[in-house]
């Protein structure tokens, strides 16, 4: 039987390789209405709190990939509240009201989506409570249902939202890859990685998570069907994972080394690539406060 992610397992930042370091710190700040968290060099972090949520590095040599190559699909981050996701999906339509691409009621959540300027795609989110999701015979029901971003700001955003828009907590509650199959992506995730399967859509779809979760990271083949290994290019960098403890660490360590996954290891976290060459890195979540 597979070993399974702690269930407290979470998702940490994503790294984003950038040709435009300013402009795309200002979307993230300005926009999204992250803090800038640190900054050393070509390198900057924001997030709330103490809780980094997009990690940005300046790489101008680099060029964009292809939108058929595998890599992000989007960066999802998950808000408190709906007044904090309210203030963020009005702060960003006020200022680059250009890169909304949708909104959907996905019955365990509502969700608005984006584009940032760099073209990786971007998701804003809020989570129903958990009493709320109806699982079917081990399955997740989650839709796509039309939601009215109009009115959903008619609803929760509050003057002190539009002033402040800072409001609360925020972390990155998952990620989304564009892979090659979704049969490879089972086998790595699932199989070997630990995660659980939630929804499946056969040749199109996965969503996996720890613990009971709708989904910490999903893959798709809508756009990227039979990709292969990515080459260095602009966009994704690194997928991080939060796990408990460095016990975790250790025992996610020895089990890629049974499958045969090369690792790199720092003593505080361990990296590997996934079978696209996505870079994945488990580190505990020291930091992270929800």
């Amino acid at each position: 039987m597979t070993e399974l992610l702690a269930a407290d397992t979470a998702m940490g930042a994503v790294t984003l390789r950038v040709a435009d370091l300013d402009a795309m710190t200002k979307y993230y700040r300005d926009a999204v209405a992250l803090r800038v968290l640190g900054a050393a060099g070509d390198t900057v972090t924001l997030g709330r709190g103490t809780t980094p949520v997009i990690i940005l590095e300046h790489a101008p040599e680099l060029r964009h990939a292809s939108p058929k190559d595998a890599g992000l699909f989007h960066t999802a981050i998950l808000f408190e509240t709906e007044e904090a996701l309210a203030a963020a999906v009005y702060s960003v339509a006020q200022k680059h009201p250009n890169t909304f691409t949708g909104s959907s009621d996905h019955l365990v959540s509502k969700a608005f989506y984006f584009t940032d300027p760099e073209g990786n795609g971007v998701e804003l989110y809020w989570d129903r409570e958990r009493s709320a999701w109806s699982w079917v015979h081990g399955r997740l029901e989650m839709g796509t249902l039309y939601l009215d971003p109009n009115e959903f700001l008619q609803q929760n955003l509050t003057e002190q939202a539009v002033a402040e828009p800072v409001i609360g907590r925020a972390v990155v509650g998952h990620v989304h890859l564009q892979v090659g199959d979704t049969e490879s992506a089972k086998e790595f995730y699932v199989n070997r990685l630990g995660f659980e399967q939630t929804i499946e859509m056969p040749g199109s779809a996965l969503f996996v998570s720890a613990g009971g979760y709708h989904h910490h990271m999903a893959m798709n083949t809508w756009n990227s069907r039979g990709a292969g290994l990515r080459l260095p290019s602009l966009g994704l960098a690194r997928v991080d994972i939060a796990v408990p403890s460095l016990d975790d660490v250790g025992a996610l360590k020895e089990r890629m080394g049974h499958f045969g996954i090369p690792t790199r290891d720092d003593g505080q976290t361990v990296s590997f690539d996934d079978p696209w060459a996505n870079v994945i890195r488990v580190a505990t979540a020291a930091g992270r406060v929800w």
